[in-house]
Order: C-alpha cells, then structure tokens, then sequence
C-alpha cells in the first residue's frame, strides 16, 4: 500500500515518515496554504528527503511549482498539466487523453473533510491514491471498501497546522496495515 503523508515543513517530519515507513511525503507550495513552505524551505527539505523517500511537491497551479519542480520527485497538482512526473488532483474523473504518473481523488481540496469515495474511483486504471479526511479511524475502511493503489494524509496527522505529531503519523501507518483489511 502506497502511503503518502502531505503537508510536512520540517526536516524531522521528514525523519518520521521515513523512519515509520510511508511512501512518499508532500510538501506544500501553495501560498494559500497554512503548511506553505517557500521555494528555498522546499528545496530544503527535498535535498533531505533524497534518496530516502519518494518526494512530492504540491501546489494548485504549474506556475506555483516552477521554482523547485526539479527538485522533487513527483509534482502533485490541482490543475492538469502535461508533464511526465504529475500526480494530478481532482473531484472529477480525468478527461480522456488526461494521463498522470498518478490519480489523487480529493474532493476536499486540502480542507481535511472527510466524505465518502464515489464509486467510479474504482474503476479508474492507473495509480488512484484517495485523500480527504482520512485518519487512523477510517482509512482501513476506506481501503477494504475503494482498493486503492494508495492513501494521502495530512490534517489529521498534526496537533496544529503544519505541526505534524509522529504517535498521530505513526497510528495513521499501522491503520493501513490492518491485516485483516488488506489480506
């Protein structure tokens, strides 16, 4: 299971997801959000990410990520964009000829309201990683129900904005190991 926790501003974050075993981390450059990192934070902590964890760099729009696009893995966006590395965001089913490295549903939007996953996300092919509201409490369900190829988590992983908590990380991972859910 593809685990990815967002929003993380700090080095130590990083150190956690690495240490807990998540897939990937996120790391936001939207100035609209309240985990926004400048493009010289973000490179930062890209630079320590390397070569530890699959890195994403998040954003609504192209021009929000141009700065330090190259320094991540994977460019996660709001909007289509056609690019090799994009992980696209939408409510909505992809349009054909809409291809991404990934799929992330999210109806939220970043807001951390959890609502239940249109069936369609289903049948989706391709990489569909589900995001909105999911924590320690729902996403063994969440996957036992959707099968996703993978889970993204921030707000519920954090004591405060941008304030990440490892027991609240560390719990969210363990959830998505449930045997009983992926077996």
């Amino acid at each position: 299971m593809f685990v990815k926790v967002c929003g993380l501003t700090t080095t130590e974050q990083i150190d956690w997801a690495v240490e807990l075993g998540y897939s990937a981390i996120g790391v936001m450059v939207t100035p609209k959000s309240k985990r926004y990192r400048t493009p010289e934070q973000a490179r930062a902590l890209a630079d320590h990410a390397r070569g530890r964890i699959t890195t994403f760099v998040v954003a609504l729009t192209a021009d929000e990520v141009a700065e330090v696009a190259d320094a991540f893995d994977v460019v996660q966006l709001y909007e289509w964009s056609d690019r090799p590395n994009l992980a696209f965001c939408s409510s909505t089913p992809p349009e054909p000829g809409q291809t991404s490295e990934y799929f992330f549903y999210d109806a939220s939007a970043g807001s951390g309201i959890f609502e239940e996953f249109p069936d369609w996300v289903r049948a989706l092919p391709g990489k569909v990683v589900l995001a909105g509201g999911l924590d320690a409490d729902n996403v063994a369900a969440t996957i036992a129900r959707h099968r996703p190829f993978g889970v993204d988590v921030s707000s519920s992983v954090e004591s405060a904005p941008g304030v990440k908590s490892r027991e609240l990380m560390r719990r969210f991972k363990a959830a998505t190991e449930r045997p009983e859910v992926l077996g």
